[in-house]
């Protein structure tokens, strides 16, 4: 029934749901089902509330309040999303959904800080609820209409790829848990006589006190800086690997500025001794269909590395064993040795793992020391990278 719904409301996606005009309509749509649906619900638990005294039902009338001022905020913020480029913004306006949410979040907590407050104050009321058949109904017709929302929502996150409408969609399904605790409150009163309404309200409200911290974690990581998918980075780095002539990778670096608006960086190791002409058009042939399989932009720095040096290689397998002694943790590329007559120069990088007890400092320190002791006349050039993207070679 949800695709059917989809195909009659975005005729013009055909299947694709990736460019952002298809991004927008599909959030408006779905924006446009939260705004009507929350506000009939809203009204209807505010009719109840009134009727019955019931803060619990009044506490989840708020809830879809906020709800509808999510659902305009999704709709404003993939309006925005959808802006293209412009000088001010090269990098495009993708992470306006993620702001939406973080203004979002910080009203649901206040609506719930709200409904807590009013919830304690009635535990110690003499007041009572009075819950009739037509306020039953109500109840459980809400608790349909919030799972027919989780499942359109969460059917259009699918198409588009949105963290924004997978948050709604986890919202409306807690709403519709949170409602059935409502209604089971309400039969309990009516056939059971106990007076449970306070307490359900203080479990609503803080029921949407924990979804309004939930979503500021959810919409502040990727602003923040939020590391990058592990799939997505094993996809990359096998898929880079797969070509003849790549001997390796390290460095990588992906940022994102929101859905469809993904960059990365990384280093290839080639041989030193293939042309560089057919090392650099290999390298543009990986960074575009590699780059188009992942819907990323790819920019790969080439890094050559001689092969088949038996002094070269002696010395490249000691100093690694060095300093895996160091720490198992450490990981090291672009090792190279520019012999002269008085002394040799030793280059490298090597990597640390996030966490790394040692600062880089210190650590440089230690690797200039261990390598001194077994190369005398060796002047070691070491620089520090720091992984990024839980990259780290094996």
């Amino acid at each position: 029934m949800n695709s059917l719904f989809l195909r009659i409301f975005l005729p013009s996606a055909k299947g694709d749901y990736t460019s952002a005009p298809i991004r927008a309509k599909a959030g408006a749509l779905a924006g446009g089902v939260g705004i009507c649906a929350n506000l009939l619900l809203a009204a209807g638990k505010f009719f109840v509330g009134a009727v019955s005294g019931s803060i619990s039902v009044t506490a989840d009338a708020a809830n879809n309040l906020t709800d509808a001022g999510s659902s305009l905020l999704t709709v404003a913020g993939f309006r925005l999303s959808a802006k293209p480029a412009d000088k001010g913004h090269p990098y495009g306006h993708a992470r306006y959904e993620y702001l939406t949410g973080l203004a979002l979040s910080f009203l649901i907590l206040l609506v719930g800080f709200t409904f807590l407050k009013e919830s304690v104050v009635s535990l110690f009321s003499a007041s009572e609820t009075v819950i009739n058949t037509l306020s039953l109904l109500i109840l459980a017709g809400s608790i349909a209409v919030k799972l027919w929302m989780w499942l359109v929502y969460r059917k259009i996150a699918r198409l588009i790829d949105s963290a924004t409408l997978r948050a709604a969609a986890t919202d409306s399904l807690s709403d519709s848990i949170m409602t059935a605790v409502v209604l089971a409150g309400a039969l309990i009163r009516r056939f059971a006589g106990y007076e449970i309404d306070g307490i359900i309200g203080c479990g609503v409200a803080l029921f949407i006190l924990f979804s309004g911290v939930k979503l500021v974690l959810e919409t502040s990581d990727p602003l923040l800086g939020a590391a990058p998918d592990p799939t997505l980075v094993h996809q990359l780095k096998e898929m880079v690997l797969s070509y003849t002539g790549i001997i390796g990778v390290h460095d990588l670096v992906i940022h994102s500025y929101g859905a469809g608006k993904m960059f990365a960086t990384l280093h290839a190791e080639v041989d030193a001794r293939t042309d560089l002409s057919e090392t650099h058009d290999l390298i543009d042939n990986i960074e575009m269909e590699v780059g188009a399989a992942l819907r990323l932009e790819l920019v790969i720095h080439m890094d050559p590395v001689t092969l088949n040096d038996p002094q070269l290689d002696a010395m490249h397998a000691e100093i690694a064993t060095m300093i895996r002694q160091i720490s198992p943790g450490l990981r090291h590329h672009d090792f190279r040795v520019v012999f002269g007559p008085t002394h040799d120069n030793i280059l490298f990088d090597v990597v640390v793992p996030t966490g790394f007890p040692l600062p880089d400092s210190e650590l440089v320190y230690l690797l200039n020391a261990s390598i001194k002791r077994i190369y005398p006349t060796a002047i070691p050039k070491i620089r520090v990278d720091h992984d990024y993207a839980d990259f780290l070679e094996e």
